[in-house]
Parts: C-alpha cells; sequence; structure tokens
C-alpha cells in the first residue's frame, strides 16, 4: 500500500506533510495557550508574572535552543533530531497536561519548549534538503503556511479547548499527534545531514547566549516586583549585557561557531531577521495582554476572545501565500516595510481602545494586523534564506525562528513591564487598560523601527547578492 502511495516523485511531498504536522503543533503552542491564561490563572493561582512565565518560558527556551537544535540537525541527522524533539515535546506536553500548579506548568513549558527547539530547524533543512531548487520556493512557502496559520488560529483553538475540555486539553492533544509524526518520519524522511566539513557543538556558545537571553527576560518580568534599582534586577540586566557580548566574542573567534556570524554580512539576510526580531517583539505581547483585556476587561468567554482573532486569522492564512508570490515577483523590500506599517496602526488604533467596547471597535485591528503580519512573515523567510547554502539550513533557519523567538519572549516581558509600572498597585479595570494602551504605544514605535530597518537593509531582489548559492532560487 505504501508503495503505491509513495513513488519517488512524490515521496518529497509526503516529506513535507510530515514535518508540517510537527511545525504545526509547536508553532499552535506559541499562542494557543493565550485564551486560556484567565481560566490557568484562575485553576492555578497564579499571578501576572507567572502567567507570562507560562508563555515566556516555552518562547525562551525555544530561543535560547534553536541555535544548538539546528547545530544538532546538521551534525547527528535532521530526521533523528526532529524525532527527538516531537518525543520531548510530547511528553512534557502531558506533564503540562498534568501540572498541579504554576510552577509546574512553567517548568514543563520550558522542557516543552527544549523540544521545539529540536524540532524547529530541522523541519526547514529536512524540506530544503527534500526538494530540487526548482521546486524549493513553492516548498517553502507551504511550510511558511503552515506555521503562520498555526500562530494564527491558536486562539480560536485555545478558546474552544479551554471552553468545552478544559485548558489541559490545549496540551494533551500534543500526545497523539505527536506519537503519529513520529511513526510517519520512520516511512517518510530520509536521513540527511551536513557533511561540508568537521561538526561540533559549542557549548559556550550555548551557555552565554542562554544565560543572556534568560537574564534579560527574568529582568523585565521581575522589575516591577523587586524595584528597577534593585540590586537583583540591576544585576540581572548587568549579566545579560556580559553574556550576550562574550557569547559574540566568543562566536568570532570559534573555529566552528554555534552562530555563523558571517551569514550577518547579508545585509538581506540581516534585515529580515531584524524585521522577524521586531514584528515577534510587538505583536507577541498584543496576542497575551489584548486576550486579558478581551476576557478580563471585556467580559468575554475563552471562545469569544479566540474569535474575536478570527478576522486576523484568515486574513494571515489568506495573505502569506499572497505575499509569498509577490515577494517573487517585486522583492521584499517594500513588503516587509507596509506590513510594518500596518502592525503599527493597528497597535495604535488598539491603544485608543477603553473599557466598554463594542466586537466592532476590535474588527479594524484585527483587519489590519492580519494583512500586516502575513505582509512580513513569508517574504521575510524567503529573504533571509536566499543567502543561505543548503548544506547550512538547518542553522540558517535557526537564526530565523531564534530572531522570532527572542522578540517574542522579550516583547511579553517588555509590554507586561511597561502595564505593570503603570498599574502599580491598583487593580482597577481602568489601570489595567491604561497601562495596556501605554505598551501598545511602544509597541507601535517598535513596528516603525521594524518598518525602517526593511527599507534599509533589505534588497529589492536578494536574489542577486548570493547568486553562487542553491538556495537563491528563492527570490526574496
Amino acid at each position: 500500500m505504501r508503495n503505491a502511495l509513495v513513488t519517488p516523485e512524490n515521496k518529497r511531498w509526503w516529506t513535507l506533510g510530515t514535518v508540517a504536522v510537527g511545525l504545526f503543533m509547536l508553532m499552535l503552542d506559541n499562542t494557543v495557550v493565550n485564551v486560556a491564561l484567565p481560566t490557568i490563572q484562575r485553576d492555578l493561582g497564579a499571578g501576572l508574572s507567572e502567567l507570562e512565565w507560562i508563555v515566556s518560558g516555552y518562547a525562551l527556551t525555544f530561543a535560547a535552543l534553536l541555535l544548538t537544535g539546528g547545530k544538532l540537525a546538521d551534525l547527528l541527522g535532521r530526521r533523528l533530531v526532529f524525532m527527538g524533539g516531537l518525543a520531548i515535546f510530547a511528553g512534557s506536553s502531558l506533564a503540562c497536561a498534568l501540572a498541579p500548579s504554576a510552577g509546574f506548568l512553567i517548568g514543563a513549558r520550558v522542557v516543552q519548549g527544549a523540544g521545539a527547539a529540536l524540532m524547529n530547524p530541522a523541519t526547514l533543512s529536512i524540506v530544503t534538503a527534500a526538494f530540487p531548487a526548482r521546486q524549493r520556493g513553492t516548498a517553502i512557502g507551504i511550510w511558511v503556511g503552515v506555521a503562520a496559520s498555526a500562530l494564527a488560529i491558536g486562539p480560536l483553538v485555545g478558546g474552544l479547548l479551554t471552553e468545552h475540555a478544559g485548558w489541559s486539553s490545549i496540551f494533551y492533544v500534543n500526545v497523539p499527534i505527536g506519537v503519529v509524526a513520529i511513526g510517519a518520519s520512520l516511512l517518510f524522511i530520509d536521513e540527511s545531514r551536513d557533511t561540508s566539513q568537521e561538526q561540533r557543538l559549542d557549548p559556550l556558545g550555548l551557555l552565554t547566549s542562554g544565560l543572556g537571553l534568560f537574564s534579560l527576560t527574568y529582568a523585565l518580568i521581575e522589575a516591577n516586583t523587586y524595584g528597577w534599582t534593585s540590586g537583583r534586577i540591576v544585576g540581572a540586566f548587568a549579566v545579560a549585557a556580559l553574556s550576550l557580548g562574550a557569547f559574540v566574542l566568543l562566536e568570532l573567534r570559534q573555529r566552528l561557531p554555534m552562530l555563523d556570524l558571517s551569514l550577518f554580512r547579508s545585509g538581506t539576510f540581516t534585515g529580515a531577521n531584524t524585521v522577524v526580531l521586531l514584528v515577534a517583539l510587538a505583536m507577541f505581547g498584543v496576542f497575551f495582554f489584548v486576550s486579558l483585556y478581551m476576557q478580563n476587561v471585556l467580559g468575554y468567554s475563552a471562545v469569544q476572545a479566540g474569535l474575536a482573532f478570527l478576522p486576523m486569522t484568515l486574513l494571515i492564512i489568506v495573505v502569506a501565500p499572497i505575499s509569498g508570490r509577490l515577494s517573487d515577483r517585486l522583492g521584499s523590500r517594500w513588503l516587509l516595510a507596509g506590513g510594518m506599517l500596518l502592525v503599527a496602526a493597528q497597535l495604535l488604533y488598539l491603544s485608543t481602545l477603553g473599557v466598554n467596547e463594542s466586537y466592532w471597535a476590535l474588527v479594524p485591528a484585527m483587519l489590519g494586523g492580519g494583512i500586516g503580519m502575513a505582509s512580513v512573515m513569508t517574504p521575510a523567510t524567503a529573504a533571509a534564506l536566499s543567502g543561505v547554502p543548503t548544506d547550512k539550513a538547518g542553522v540558517g533557519s535557526a537564526v530565523l525562528n531564534s530572531s522570532r523567538q527572542v522578540g517574542g519572549s522579550i516583547g511579553i516581558a517588555l509590554m507586561g513591564a511597561i502595564m505593570a509600572h503603570e498599574i502599580g498597585s491598583s487593580r482597577t479595570t481602568e489601570a489595567f487598560v491604561n497601562g495596556l494602551s501605554d505598551a501598545l504605544e511602544v509597541a507601535a514605535a517598535i513596528a516603525l523601527v521594524g518598518a525602517f530597518a526593511a527599507v534599509t537593509l533589505v534588497r529589492t531582489h536578494a536574489v542577486r547578492e548570493v547568486p553562487e548559492q542553491p538556495a537563491e532560487q528563492l527570490a526574496a
């Protein structure tokens, strides 16, 4: 039966389908939790900072280990690392579902992020290795569409599961999906690895980057608890600066670095990663705090909050493939800039909303945000990977996804810090809305910086930058 269905001509599409299942699951967990947070808060007695850690713990570990995941995929084999990540992700999802306390849930989410970090870079490098250059752009477009769709429908799926089956169900569903994906990997994915040169891990790079990112996120989330000028917080910022500085110096001097900084010689690669980091920094906090706003201020149920994101969801799913095709014809620069301007406009609009808004007041923001994010995601991915050789696809995709996850975890922490500072000791809905308004204005400014970065760094046609590389077929 398998031979009849899986011919040499279509096996690559079965490969794409298999990695898409794993990709969808891990990307879904970036946003599926958001609308469940008020329920988790009530059931586990979690405070605001603990809610932030439930989301940021996953995103932070995901970001910190992505480069290592990409290196392991190139070194040990992409299928092997993908399957190992699936096993860790499914097991930690079960632990999340069974969590008896907020602290336990945070710990399980951290482990879940480690599994996602192993899976994610392997998915794109498997796809890149499986498809010839003439089909690679189409395959990556589907890959981006799957990731975007998962991020987009996360709030709706989370709302439906939370309201009808309890918040634990958003984690339980990962277990059977993970088992099926592991079985499909054995059947449909051929093993591949980087054989171009000597390979080794970079433990010092992992230690310094992970410590730096954790310290920065910790300082932002806990600053209002301990005080911005307290020794604990000032020390955390100092550790972050020293660790991240040490990471850069180490990578510059390593013979085989975890992060090949020479990739950033490409202005388009640098610009695309900058835009991805900034759009995540601006938008991850929106999914987090606007979900709380809908339920705790406007009185929405979990399902209603998920449905409120539906216009954005549908537009991301529809527009992302279109923006990919447009980037092939027109280049990425102006699509990225226009998308970031729409995101900025959405954030400024949301900052004007009050405590008694109707659903229709949210719709313009959802429409603008959906088109804006979709105009950024696919062109940024194509632009970044256009300068990465096929045999470095694991590390190249890890850098890109690291940018998104770092931006997301810092964005949640930054918006939370602004809100906590503005709210102070007040627990009124008016104070929450005022704090959210200030945070959204800062996020809008960040999106405007992203638009400027796109115009100044990204070339109109990134394909011209590296004509000798196989990945140049992926028009930017």
